[in-house]
Protein backbone atom coordinates (compact mmCIF):
# COMPACT_ATOMS: atom_id res chain seq x y z
CA UNK A 1 0.00 0.00 0.00
CA UNK A 2 1.42 3.08 -1.00
CA UNK A 3 1.21 6.46 1.61
CA UNK A 4 -1.80 9.08 0.30
CA UNK A 5 -0.33 12.54 0.74
CA UNK A 6 0.88 13.00 4.21
CA UNK A 7 -0.64 16.40 5.51
CA UNK A 8 -1.31 20.00 4.84
CA UNK A 9 -3.75 21.52 2.52
CA UNK A 10 -4.88 20.63 -0.85
CA UNK A 11 -5.82 23.76 -2.80
CA UNK A 12 -6.75 23.93 -6.56
CA UNK A 13 -5.59 26.73 -8.30
CA UNK A 14 -8.28 29.66 -10.42
CA UNK A 15 -6.55 31.14 -12.61
CA UNK A 16 -8.60 33.68 -13.94
CA UNK A 17 -5.87 35.93 -16.09
CA UNK A 18 -7.40 33.39 -19.37
CA UNK A 19 -11.31 32.29 -19.68
CA UNK A 20 -12.46 33.27 -16.24
CA UNK A 21 -15.48 31.12 -16.02
CA UNK A 22 -18.90 33.11 -15.69
CA UNK A 23 -20.01 33.09 -12.36
CA UNK A 24 -22.47 30.24 -11.97
CA UNK A 25 -20.23 28.34 -13.69
CA UNK A 26 -17.24 29.26 -11.14
CA UNK A 27 -19.88 28.03 -8.37
CA UNK A 28 -20.53 25.12 -10.13
CA UNK A 29 -16.88 24.29 -10.09
CA UNK A 30 -16.55 24.67 -6.42
CA UNK A 31 -19.35 22.90 -5.86
CA UNK A 32 -17.45 19.99 -7.00
CA UNK A 33 -14.15 21.01 -5.74
CA UNK A 34 -15.58 20.31 -2.77
CA UNK A 35 -16.54 16.75 -3.65
CA UNK A 36 -13.64 16.37 -4.42
CA UNK A 37 -12.29 16.92 -1.17
CA UNK A 38 -10.05 20.31 -1.98
CA UNK A 39 -9.63 22.33 0.88
CA UNK A 40 -9.03 25.45 -0.55
CA UNK A 41 -8.70 27.81 -3.53
CA UNK A 42 -5.86 29.94 -4.82
CA UNK A 43 -7.45 32.54 -6.65
CA UNK A 44 -5.20 34.84 -9.07
CA UNK A 45 -7.13 37.31 -10.35
CA UNK A 46 -5.31 39.36 -12.25
CA UNK A 47 -7.21 41.69 -14.15
CA UNK A 48 -10.31 40.17 -13.17
CA UNK A 49 -10.37 41.70 -9.98
CA UNK A 50 -12.30 44.88 -9.65
CA UNK A 51 -9.85 47.36 -8.89
CA UNK A 52 -10.75 50.62 -7.79
CA UNK A 53 -9.60 54.76 -8.02
CA UNK A 54 -6.07 55.01 -9.63
CA UNK A 55 -5.36 51.21 -9.88
CA UNK A 56 -8.86 50.83 -11.88
CA UNK A 57 -7.40 50.83 -15.41
CA UNK A 58 -6.32 47.08 -14.49
CA UNK A 59 -9.12 45.82 -15.17
CA UNK A 60 -10.14 43.54 -17.75
CA UNK A 61 -11.41 45.71 -21.20
CA UNK A 62 -12.39 42.27 -23.32
CA UNK A 63 -15.09 41.39 -20.58
CA UNK A 64 -15.78 43.20 -17.12
CA UNK A 65 -14.07 42.16 -14.19
CA UNK A 66 -15.66 40.41 -11.55
CA UNK A 67 -17.78 42.47 -9.75
CA UNK A 68 -17.05 43.22 -5.62
CA UNK A 69 -20.32 41.61 -4.66
CA UNK A 70 -19.15 38.65 -7.43
CA UNK A 71 -15.80 38.27 -5.58
CA UNK A 72 -17.54 37.96 -2.21
CA UNK A 73 -20.26 35.76 -2.95
CA UNK A 74 -17.75 33.38 -4.73
CA UNK A 75 -16.06 33.43 -1.04
CA UNK A 76 -18.59 33.00 0.50
CA UNK A 77 -19.54 30.00 -1.38
CA UNK A 78 -16.54 28.71 -1.13
CA UNK A 79 -16.08 29.05 2.72
CA UNK A 80 -19.83 27.47 3.21
CA UNK A 81 -18.38 24.51 1.01
CA UNK A 82 -15.23 24.32 4.42
CA UNK A 83 -12.72 26.06 1.10
CA UNK A 84 -10.41 28.72 2.20
CA UNK A 85 -9.69 31.10 -0.46
CA UNK A 86 -6.09 32.23 -0.74
CA UNK A 87 -5.63 35.45 -3.27
CA UNK A 88 -2.43 35.13 -5.64
CA UNK A 89 -1.19 38.98 -6.38
CA UNK A 90 2.02 39.06 -7.96
CA UNK A 91 4.46 41.48 -6.96
CA UNK A 92 7.64 41.48 -8.50
CA UNK A 93 7.62 38.99 -11.79
CA UNK A 94 4.64 38.56 -14.73
CA UNK A 95 2.94 41.69 -13.86
CA UNK A 96 2.22 41.93 -17.54
CA UNK A 97 -1.72 42.88 -16.53
CA UNK A 98 -0.36 45.96 -14.95
CA UNK A 99 2.72 46.87 -16.66
CA UNK A 100 1.19 46.78 -20.03
CA UNK A 101 -0.48 50.01 -19.61
CA UNK A 102 0.51 53.43 -20.90
CA UNK A 103 0.74 55.18 -17.40
CA UNK A 104 2.84 52.19 -15.87
CA UNK A 105 5.58 51.89 -19.14
CA UNK A 106 8.05 53.58 -16.82
CA UNK A 107 7.97 50.84 -13.44
CA UNK A 108 9.54 48.61 -15.79
CA UNK A 109 12.89 46.92 -15.33
CA UNK A 110 13.46 46.86 -18.81
CA UNK A 111 11.25 48.97 -21.54
CA UNK A 112 10.76 45.28 -23.51
CA UNK A 113 10.53 43.13 -20.63
CA UNK A 114 6.55 44.20 -19.83
CA UNK A 115 6.22 41.62 -17.19
CA UNK A 116 9.38 42.99 -14.28
CA UNK A 117 8.80 45.61 -11.61
CA UNK A 118 11.79 47.78 -11.53
CA UNK A 119 12.48 47.08 -7.97
CA UNK A 120 14.27 50.88 -7.20
CA UNK A 121 11.21 52.95 -7.91
CA UNK A 122 8.75 53.78 -4.79
CA UNK A 123 6.24 54.19 -7.19
CA UNK A 124 6.25 50.59 -7.83
CA UNK A 125 6.43 49.53 -4.63
CA UNK A 126 3.67 52.02 -3.20
CA UNK A 127 1.65 50.45 -6.56
CA UNK A 128 1.94 46.98 -5.32
CA UNK A 129 1.35 47.59 -1.97
CA UNK A 130 -2.00 49.25 -3.01
CA UNK A 131 -2.92 46.63 -5.24
CA UNK A 132 -2.65 43.96 -2.07
CA UNK A 133 -4.50 46.59 0.04
CA UNK A 134 -7.55 46.32 -1.99
CA UNK A 135 -7.28 42.99 -2.61
CA UNK A 136 -7.15 42.08 1.15
CA UNK A 137 -10.29 44.73 2.06
CA UNK A 138 -12.34 42.35 -0.41
CA UNK A 139 -11.38 39.36 1.43
CA UNK A 140 -13.02 39.66 5.28
CA UNK A 141 -10.94 37.44 7.31
CA UNK A 142 -7.94 36.80 5.23
CA UNK A 143 -4.94 35.54 6.74
CA UNK A 144 -3.27 34.24 3.79
CA UNK A 145 -1.91 36.20 0.72
CA UNK A 146 0.74 34.49 -2.26
CA UNK A 147 2.58 37.47 -3.74
CA UNK A 148 3.94 35.21 -6.65
CA UNK A 149 7.33 36.49 -7.37
CA UNK A 150 8.50 33.59 -9.78
CA UNK A 151 10.22 33.96 -13.40
CA UNK A 152 11.52 37.62 -12.48
CA UNK A 153 12.75 37.65 -16.41
CA UNK A 154 15.72 40.38 -16.92
CA UNK A 155 16.44 41.43 -13.76
CA UNK A 156 19.51 43.23 -13.10
CA UNK A 157 19.26 44.40 -16.51
CA UNK A 158 17.73 48.15 -16.01
CA UNK A 159 19.89 50.88 -15.74
CA UNK A 160 19.28 51.52 -12.39
CA UNK A 161 19.19 47.96 -11.32
CA UNK A 162 23.38 48.21 -13.21
CA UNK A 163 23.91 51.36 -11.11
CA UNK A 164 22.72 49.34 -7.71
CA UNK A 165 25.00 45.90 -9.10
CA UNK A 166 28.00 48.22 -9.51
CA UNK A 167 28.23 48.84 -5.82
CA UNK A 168 30.68 46.11 -4.16
CA UNK A 169 28.99 42.94 -2.71
CA UNK A 170 25.94 43.61 -5.14
CA UNK A 171 24.35 40.75 -6.56
CA UNK A 172 21.19 39.90 -8.51
CA UNK A 173 20.00 37.46 -6.08
CA UNK A 174 20.46 40.29 -3.45
CA UNK A 175 18.49 42.48 -5.34
CA UNK A 176 15.79 39.78 -5.92
CA UNK A 177 15.64 39.13 -1.99
CA UNK A 178 15.74 42.81 -1.20
CA UNK A 179 12.56 43.66 -3.20
CA UNK A 180 10.52 40.54 -1.93
CA UNK A 181 11.82 40.73 1.65
CA UNK A 182 10.21 44.57 1.56
CA UNK A 183 7.21 43.79 -0.19
CA UNK A 184 7.24 40.84 2.81
CA UNK A 185 7.87 43.58 6.12
CA UNK A 186 5.13 46.10 4.93
CA UNK A 187 2.40 42.70 5.09
CA UNK A 188 3.75 42.18 7.64
CA UNK A 189 3.33 45.62 9.53
CA UNK A 190 -0.32 46.08 7.82
CA UNK A 191 -1.55 42.80 8.76
CA UNK A 192 0.48 41.51 11.49
CA UNK A 193 -0.97 38.03 11.58
CA UNK A 194 -0.88 37.20 7.37
CA UNK A 195 0.75 34.11 6.25
CA UNK A 196 2.85 35.02 3.31
CA UNK A 197 3.04 32.40 0.26
CA UNK A 198 5.68 32.85 -2.47
CA UNK A 199 6.93 30.87 -5.20
CA UNK A 200 10.61 29.35 -4.96
CA UNK A 201 12.26 29.39 -8.46
CA UNK A 202 14.17 32.69 -8.07
CA UNK A 203 15.98 31.26 -4.87
CA UNK A 204 17.02 27.85 -6.81
CA UNK A 205 19.92 28.82 -7.55
CA UNK A 206 20.84 30.60 -3.79
CA UNK A 207 23.04 29.08 -0.92
CA UNK A 208 21.54 28.34 2.37
CA UNK A 209 23.58 31.00 3.96
CA UNK A 210 22.48 33.96 0.67
CA UNK A 211 18.82 32.76 2.23
CA UNK A 212 19.53 32.97 6.01
CA UNK A 213 21.02 36.03 5.54
CA UNK A 214 18.02 37.39 3.54
CA UNK A 215 15.70 38.33 6.23
CA UNK A 216 13.27 36.63 4.40
CA UNK A 217 13.09 33.46 7.43
CA UNK A 218 10.15 33.71 9.61
CA UNK A 219 8.54 36.37 7.02
CA UNK A 220 7.49 34.15 3.86
CA UNK A 221 6.69 30.14 3.00
CA UNK A 222 8.22 29.35 0.00
CA UNK A 223 5.94 27.26 -2.71
CA UNK A 224 7.93 25.01 -4.62
CA UNK A 225 6.30 24.31 -7.94
CA UNK A 226 7.11 21.63 -10.41
CA UNK A 227 4.78 19.95 -13.13
CA UNK A 228 6.45 17.73 -15.31
CA UNK A 229 5.48 14.04 -15.41
CA UNK A 230 9.26 12.84 -14.70
CA UNK A 231 9.93 15.56 -11.97
CA UNK A 232 13.73 14.80 -10.68
CA UNK A 233 12.40 13.90 -7.20
CA UNK A 234 16.47 13.77 -5.26
CA UNK A 235 16.31 17.48 -6.70
CA UNK A 236 13.19 18.45 -5.32
CA UNK A 237 13.53 17.01 -1.91
CA UNK A 238 17.29 18.46 -1.80
CA UNK A 239 15.74 22.05 -2.45
CA UNK A 240 13.40 21.49 0.28
CA UNK A 241 15.60 20.45 3.14
CA UNK A 242 17.72 23.53 1.40
CA UNK A 243 15.35 25.49 2.43
CA UNK A 244 14.41 24.28 5.58
CA UNK A 245 17.82 24.34 6.90
CA UNK A 246 17.79 28.01 5.68
CA UNK A 247 15.44 28.39 8.02
CA UNK A 248 12.16 27.90 6.27
CA UNK A 249 10.89 25.13 6.98
CA UNK A 250 6.87 25.57 6.10
CA UNK A 251 7.18 24.60 3.05
CA UNK A 252 4.35 24.14 0.02
CA UNK A 253 4.44 21.99 -2.84
CA UNK A 254 2.93 23.20 -6.62
CA UNK A 255 2.25 20.28 -8.83
CA UNK A 256 -0.45 21.09 -12.14
CA UNK A 257 -3.58 19.28 -13.30
CA UNK A 258 -3.84 21.34 -16.68
CA UNK A 259 -1.99 24.41 -18.41
CA UNK A 260 1.71 23.21 -18.45
CA UNK A 261 2.17 20.44 -21.63
CA UNK A 262 2.59 23.90 -23.95
CA UNK A 263 1.18 26.86 -24.58
CA UNK A 264 -1.00 26.60 -27.13
CA UNK A 265 -2.31 22.72 -25.81
CA UNK A 266 -6.04 22.02 -25.87
CA UNK A 267 -6.72 18.92 -24.44
CA UNK A 268 -5.38 17.58 -21.09
CA UNK A 269 -3.19 14.46 -20.67
CA UNK A 270 -4.63 12.88 -17.74
CA UNK A 271 -2.03 10.53 -17.23
CA UNK A 272 0.84 13.22 -17.61
CA UNK A 273 -0.51 14.80 -14.73
CA UNK A 274 -1.01 12.05 -12.96
CA UNK A 275 2.55 11.09 -12.99
CA UNK A 276 3.35 14.65 -11.96
CA UNK A 277 1.59 14.13 -8.74
CA UNK A 278 3.22 10.50 -8.28
CA UNK A 279 6.29 12.32 -8.46
CA UNK A 280 5.11 14.30 -5.68
CA UNK A 281 4.29 11.78 -3.58
CA UNK A 282 7.62 9.99 -3.59
CA UNK A 283 8.90 13.56 -2.48
CA UNK A 284 6.30 13.76 0.33
CA UNK A 285 7.79 10.51 1.50
CA UNK A 286 11.47 11.26 1.15
CA UNK A 287 11.25 14.41 3.47
CA UNK A 288 12.84 14.91 6.60
CA UNK A 289 10.51 15.51 9.79
CA UNK A 290 12.24 18.76 10.04
CA UNK A 291 10.05 19.89 6.67
CA UNK A 292 7.17 21.23 7.71
CA UNK A 293 4.62 20.46 4.48
CA UNK A 294 1.69 23.28 4.74
CA UNK A 295 0.07 21.37 1.54
CA UNK A 296 0.02 21.34 -2.32
CA UNK A 297 -1.30 23.97 -4.70
CA UNK A 298 -2.85 22.04 -8.02
CA UNK A 299 -2.62 24.76 -10.67
CA UNK A 300 -4.45 25.10 -13.82
CA UNK A 301 -3.02 27.65 -15.81
CA UNK A 302 -5.36 29.49 -18.21
CA UNK A 303 -2.41 30.95 -20.34
CA UNK A 304 1.31 30.58 -19.60
CA UNK A 305 1.16 34.16 -19.00
CA UNK A 306 -0.95 37.20 -19.34
CA UNK A 307 0.31 37.91 -23.42
CA UNK A 308 0.12 34.42 -24.15
CA UNK A 309 -2.53 32.38 -26.21
CA UNK A 310 -4.81 30.35 -24.21
CA UNK A 311 -4.09 26.58 -23.18
CA UNK A 312 -6.10 23.66 -22.11
CA UNK A 313 -9.30 25.59 -20.19
CA UNK A 314 -11.25 24.67 -17.02
CA UNK A 315 -13.79 22.72 -18.07
CA UNK A 316 -12.01 19.89 -20.09
CA UNK A 317 -9.47 19.63 -17.87
CA UNK A 318 -12.29 18.34 -14.59
CA UNK A 319 -11.03 14.46 -15.44
CA UNK A 320 -7.46 15.36 -14.88
CA UNK A 321 -7.70 17.16 -11.77
CA UNK A 322 -10.16 14.39 -9.95
CA UNK A 323 -7.45 11.74 -11.31
CA UNK A 324 -5.00 14.03 -9.67
CA UNK A 325 -6.69 14.36 -6.20
CA UNK A 326 -7.36 10.81 -6.16
CA UNK A 327 -3.83 9.85 -7.07
CA UNK A 328 -2.72 11.96 -4.13
CA UNK A 329 -5.44 10.20 -1.58
CA UNK A 330 -4.47 6.60 -2.71
CA UNK A 331 -1.06 7.37 -2.72
CA UNK A 332 -1.05 6.29 -6.38
CA UNK A 333 -3.53 6.21 -9.72
CA UNK A 334 -5.02 2.52 -8.89
CA UNK A 335 -7.79 0.96 -9.83
CA UNK A 336 -10.15 2.13 -7.01
CA UNK A 337 -8.64 5.40 -7.19
CA UNK A 338 -9.77 5.49 -11.24
CA UNK A 339 -13.19 3.96 -10.70
CA UNK A 340 -13.63 6.54 -8.29
CA UNK A 341 -13.52 9.13 -10.89
CA UNK A 342 -14.88 7.55 -13.38
CA UNK A 343 -17.90 6.82 -11.46
CA UNK A 344 -17.93 10.56 -9.75
CA UNK A 345 -17.84 12.29 -13.06
CA UNK A 346 -20.02 9.74 -14.93
CA UNK A 347 -17.67 9.42 -17.22
CA UNK A 348 -16.25 6.14 -18.90
CA UNK A 349 -12.33 7.07 -18.70
CA UNK A 350 -10.38 9.19 -16.80
CA UNK A 351 -8.43 10.93 -20.67
CA UNK A 352 -11.18 13.15 -21.48
CA UNK A 353 -10.23 12.19 -25.53
CA UNK A 354 -12.02 9.08 -24.75
CA UNK A 355 -15.16 10.32 -22.79
CA UNK A 356 -17.46 10.11 -25.88
CA UNK A 357 -20.88 11.51 -26.32
CA UNK A 358 -23.15 11.31 -24.29
CA UNK A 359 -27.21 12.29 -23.88
CA UNK A 360 -26.87 12.39 -19.82
CA UNK A 361 -27.14 15.80 -18.59
CA UNK A 362 -24.13 17.61 -16.98
CA UNK A 363 -24.53 17.24 -13.36
CA UNK A 364 -21.96 15.17 -12.43
CA UNK A 365 -19.55 16.90 -14.54
CA UNK A 366 -20.13 20.29 -14.90
CA UNK A 367 -19.11 21.48 -18.88
CA UNK A 368 -19.31 17.76 -19.89
CA UNK A 369 -21.06 18.93 -23.06
CA UNK A 370 -18.41 21.28 -24.04
CA UNK A 371 -15.44 19.06 -23.10
CA UNK A 372 -16.93 16.64 -25.27
CA UNK A 373 -17.46 19.34 -28.55
CA UNK A 374 -14.02 20.73 -27.53
CA UNK A 375 -12.28 17.35 -28.11
CA UNK A 376 -13.77 16.59 -30.79
CA UNK A 377 -13.40 19.84 -32.59
CA UNK A 378 -9.52 19.29 -31.59
CA UNK A 379 -9.25 15.95 -32.78
CA UNK A 380 -11.13 16.97 -36.18
CA UNK A 381 -8.72 20.42 -36.44
CA UNK A 382 -5.89 17.93 -36.31
CA UNK A 383 -6.09 15.17 -38.26
CA UNK A 384 -4.20 14.80 -41.34
CA UNK A 385 -7.47 14.98 -43.63
CA UNK A 386 -7.84 18.57 -41.79
CA UNK A 387 -4.32 19.63 -41.62
CA UNK A 388 -3.04 18.77 -45.17
CA UNK A 389 -6.72 19.56 -46.65
CA UNK A 390 -5.21 21.25 -49.97
CA UNK A 391 -2.97 17.78 -50.50
CA UNK A 392 -6.08 15.91 -50.55
CA UNK A 393 -6.67 13.48 -53.49
CA UNK A 394 -9.58 14.83 -54.49
CA UNK A 395 -8.87 18.70 -53.92
CA UNK A 396 -5.94 18.00 -56.03
CA UNK A 397 -7.16 16.19 -58.65
CA UNK A 398 -10.62 17.40 -59.11
CA UNK A 399 -10.38 21.13 -57.94
CA UNK A 400 -6.80 22.48 -58.34
CA UNK A 401 -6.25 25.96 -58.92
CA UNK A 402 -6.25 25.60 -62.49
CA UNK A 403 -9.81 23.48 -62.32
CA UNK A 404 -10.97 26.73 -59.99
CA UNK A 405 -10.27 29.07 -62.25
CA UNK A 406 -12.22 27.50 -65.47
CA UNK A 407 -14.84 26.34 -63.08
CA UNK A 408 -14.48 22.41 -64.03
CA UNK A 409 -15.09 20.38 -60.37
CA UNK A 410 -17.17 18.02 -58.77
CA UNK A 411 -18.59 18.88 -55.04
CA UNK A 412 -16.62 18.32 -52.19
CA UNK A 413 -18.56 19.14 -48.79
CA UNK A 414 -17.49 20.25 -45.36
CA UNK A 415 -19.87 20.57 -43.62
CA UNK A 416 -18.97 18.15 -40.70
CA UNK A 417 -16.54 21.18 -39.07
CA UNK A 418 -18.90 24.04 -39.62
CA UNK A 419 -21.45 22.34 -37.64
CA UNK A 420 -19.05 21.45 -35.13
CA UNK A 421 -17.81 25.14 -34.96
CA UNK A 422 -21.33 26.56 -34.53
CA UNK A 423 -22.19 24.03 -31.37
CA UNK A 424 -19.05 25.45 -30.11
CA UNK A 425 -19.13 28.90 -30.87
CA UNK A 426 -22.81 29.91 -30.24
CA UNK A 427 -23.93 27.56 -27.98
CA UNK A 428 -22.05 25.81 -25.23
CA UNK A 429 -18.94 28.20 -25.22
CA UNK A 430 -20.85 31.16 -24.02
CA UNK A 431 -22.29 29.14 -21.31
CA UNK A 432 -19.53 28.95 -19.34
CA UNK A 433 -17.33 31.53 -20.81
CA UNK A 434 -17.77 35.30 -21.44
CA UNK A 435 -18.27 35.81 -25.15
CA UNK A 436 -14.71 37.27 -25.62
CA UNK A 437 -13.38 33.54 -24.67
CA UNK A 438 -15.21 31.85 -27.20
CA UNK A 439 -13.87 34.41 -29.84
CA UNK A 440 -10.31 34.05 -28.87
CA UNK A 441 -10.60 30.41 -28.89
CA UNK A 442 -11.92 30.16 -31.99
CA UNK A 443 -9.50 32.88 -33.32
CA UNK A 444 -6.46 31.21 -32.02
CA UNK A 445 -7.78 27.43 -32.67
CA UNK A 446 -10.25 27.11 -35.51
CA UNK A 447 -9.20 30.32 -37.88
CA UNK A 448 -6.23 29.30 -38.99
CA UNK A 449 -6.76 26.07 -40.01
CA UNK A 450 -10.29 26.97 -41.26
CA UNK A 451 -9.78 29.83 -43.28
CA UNK A 452 -8.33 27.76 -46.19
CA UNK A 453 -10.82 25.76 -45.82
CA UNK A 454 -13.00 28.26 -46.47
CA UNK A 455 -11.84 29.51 -49.15
CA UNK A 456 -12.17 26.70 -50.96
CA UNK A 457 -15.58 26.15 -49.86
CA UNK A 458 -16.55 29.70 -51.46
CA UNK A 459 -14.65 28.60 -54.44
CA UNK A 460 -17.00 25.62 -54.56
CA UNK A 461 -19.86 27.68 -53.95
CA UNK A 462 -18.98 29.97 -56.87
CA UNK A 463 -17.85 27.49 -59.28
CA UNK A 464 -21.09 25.05 -58.26
CA UNK A 465 -23.69 28.01 -59.37
CA UNK A 466 -21.69 28.05 -62.71
CA UNK A 467 -22.08 24.13 -63.34
CA UNK A 468 -25.31 23.12 -61.55
CA UNK A 469 -28.87 23.98 -63.12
Amino acid sequence: MKSPWPKGKKLVHLDLKGAPPRVEYLHKLIELFSQLGVDGLLVEYEDMFPYEGGLKLLQATAQPAYSREEVLSMQEFAKSKGMEVIPLVQTFGHMEFVLKHRPMWSLREMAHCVGTLNPHKEEGFKLVMEMLRQVVELHPGLHTLHIGADEVYMLGEGEESKLWLASPGHTVEQLFLSHVTKVAQAIKEAWPDMTIIMWDDMMRGMSKDTLKASGLVGLVQPMLWDYTPNLDVDRTVSLLEKYCNAGMSELWAASSFKGSTSVYTCVPSTQRHVDNHVQWLKVAASLSAAVNLQGIAITGWQRYDHLSVLCELMHVALPSLAACLQTLDHGQFSAEAQSRVTERLGIPSVEVEAIGRTSADDSLFPGRKLAELTVELNSLLNSEDIRFFENNMYVRGWFSPYQRQRKMVSPLITMQIHSQLHLVHTGEMVRLYPDSTSQEWMEENVSPVVAPLQRITEDISTCLNQMVP
